[in-house]
């Protein structure tokens, strides 16, 4: 069978970036403060990245055979991303904080599938990853500068 690292990658990311839009919805929901009225459209631009990171994602697999998780037991089930319950004990610089922590994790999974596809000579799906692992390498630091952090792209 081709592409059998490049497809799991795949699979793994249709899990946690059906999580990460998960967290992001969270933080949209129950954000408040001084950069709410900024923020909170914002999360709608955020989701909509990362669903559209989805499809493109999930249609590859497709595309190579493979059997894009489908169901929400399964996302749940295979995702490495940790969620948190849906409360206000957080401020939203800890959300945002936490969705610095999944699109790190997101930037990384992506590496592993660029250095995966690479092996396997799946240079199609490759470009796929690189494109999206520099999209979220941007969203991490946009993020830092909002908590007056540097990106820290590079530890």
């Amino acid at each position: 069978m081709k592409y059998q690292a490049t497809k799991e990658t795949l699979n793994q990311l249709v899990a946690d970036l059906s999580q990460m839009s998960m967290i992001i919805h969270q933080t949209h929901w129950y954000m408040r403060g001084p950069n709410f009225l900024k923020l909170h459209p914002l999360m709608d631009e955020f989701m909509d990245e990362i669903n559209d990171q989805l499809d493109v994602i999930s249609e590859r697999l497709l595309a190579l055979d493979g059997n894009p998780y489908s169901t929400l037991k399964e996302m749940a089930d295979k995702t490495k991303i940790k969620d948190w319950p849906g409360n206000f004990d957080k401020t939203t610089p800890e959300r945002l904080a936490h969705l610095v922590e999944g699109y790190r994790y997101l930037a990384d999974l992506y590496q592993h599938g660029i250095e995966v596809s690479d092996d396997e000579k799946d240079y199609s799906t490759q470009d796929i990853f690189i494109g999206f692992k520099t999209a979220i390498e941007k969203k991490i630091w946009m993020i830092q500068a909002e908590l007056d952090q540097a990106p820290e792209i590079d530890k």
